[in-house]
């Protein structure tokens, strides 16, 4: 049998290995089995081969990591670029021929899943290393086919090793509600969310769920038990996966990604209904996140959704990312904490009052982004113009910096 691209289908994947003392598999498992042909497709002379003096995919990725790099972009026609602490950067790899690219593809896909992108032209998924995992996108372009690879370590960073404010906790030990953690792509979201799961699982007896697209940090039941669901491979679609997760007695829930109406409908059902539902979005600040959902709704329906949510809100967290002096990256927050005060002024939405509570509202945990910034400004970790970059308000932040607020 051959595919679409009149190649030979490649042999089934070696049986998963399971260690027989924990009953899970392998990470050598987990690496062969996250794509079923991987490098033996390499050693068959009827698959694409690389060029001569190009590298295979695993050691560019393996340097790529080791370096510290976040996302490795690869195309057709274009040198291999890595973004450094949000930064493009470029390679000396040589030029990537349409062979070699192909090459990379069977290192990482499936016959099944390289038949999939050849027919939608774009593809989301996952694979897993021996030191590393990856988020893979790969999609058609005007010179051809590219890859994107979001790179994710094994080891799940605890709160401590992310520097995150003790309020992280308190929003953990939450037992109900919604807990919102926002930002742009690549603000580490994915990276606070498995902080505060890990915690959770190390310190409560707790049934979690998540429903991901794609898994990215793999979690090992503790205290808690914990089931990974990834969208389109585990389950067709989050909101259905949301709605069957009520009835497989979870106590946390957490959705990678609230995309639309129906999973914030459930999502707050869910909420209402005494779980503790973690959650993501894409904005860029605590109050826009409360105004994003609304805008799902009908303008009739808008006061009833500002009730529910000021009733099932726990927290927002929007984060962002920054360069430090000393060559890293840090987290600056925009945490609301849904306190009595800040419940009434939802149900009114009084969101300008809401800013002034963010404001003054440290003992309750709550910081807004100017401050968080500042903090990492007065303790050296940030200079004065990666603050007024990465400010919302520049006016506001120049002031602080200048110690006129």
């Amino acid at each position: 049998m051959t595919n679409s691209m009149g190649l030979p289908l490649p042999p089934p994947p070696p049986p998963p290995s399971v260690d027989p003392t924990t009953g899970h598999l392998t990470t050598q498992s987990v690496a062969n089995n996250s794509s079923s042909s991987k490098t033996r497709i390499q050693e068959s002379s009827n698959y694409p081969k690389r060029s001569s003096g190009q590298p295979s995919l695993e050691y560019i990725v393996r340097k790529a990591f080791e370096s510290g790099f976040s996302d490795i972009h690869l195309g057709v026609g274009e040198v291999p670029r890595m973004r450094d602490r949000g930064e493009m950067m470029l390679t000396d790899y040589p030029k990537t021929d349409h062979n070699t690219f192909m090459s990379w593809l069977y290192e990482i896909l499936s016959n099944k899943e390289i038949q999939k992108f050849q027919q939608e032209l774009e593809f989301d998924g996952a694979t897993q290393y021996e030191f590393a995992r990856a988020r893979v996108n790969v999609f058609n372009t005007l010179k051809g086919h590219a890859l994107v690879m979001r790179l994710i370590p094994l080891k799940i960073l605890s709160m401590e090793d992310l520097g995150l404010p003790p309020v992280f906790r308190d929003i953990s030990d939450a037992h109900k509600g919604i807990v919102l953690v926002t930002g742009p792509t690549g603000s580490g979201k994915s990276t606070t969310m498995a902080a505060m799961v890990d915690y959770i699982n190390n310190e409560h007896a707790k049934h979690i769920i998540t429903i991901e697209d794609p898994i990215e940090f793999v979690h090992r039941s503790r205290r808690s038990l914990i089931k990974q669901r990834e969208v389109g491979i585990n389950t067709h679609k989050f909101d259905s996966a949301l709605k069957a997760a009520l009835r497989e007695d979870p106590d946390i829930i957490l959705i990678g990604e609230m995309r639309d109406r129906e999973t914030v409908n459930t999502a707050l059902k869910a909420a209402q209904t005494g779980h503790l539902v973690m959650g993501t979005l894409h904005t860029n600040s605590a109050i826009k996140t409360i105004e994003r959902i609304l805008t799902l709704y009908n303008a009739d329906e808008q006061d009833a959704m500002r009730v529910a949510i000021a009733e099932s809100l726990v927290a927002v967290i929007a984060q962002g990312l920054c360069r430090t002096t000393d060559g890293k990256r840090a987290a600056y927050h925009d945490i609301l904490i849904n306190t009595e005060t800040v419940k009434d002024y939802i149900r009114q939405g009084k969101y300008e009052e809401i800013h002034n509570l963010m404001q003054d509202g440290e003992f309750d945990g709550m910081i807004t982004t100017n401050h968080s910034l500042f903090k990492l400004y007065e303790n050296g970790r940030i200079t004065e113009e990666t603050a007024l970059e990465c400010s919302p308000s520049k006016n506001e932040i120049a002031m602080m910096l200048r110690g006129r607020y």
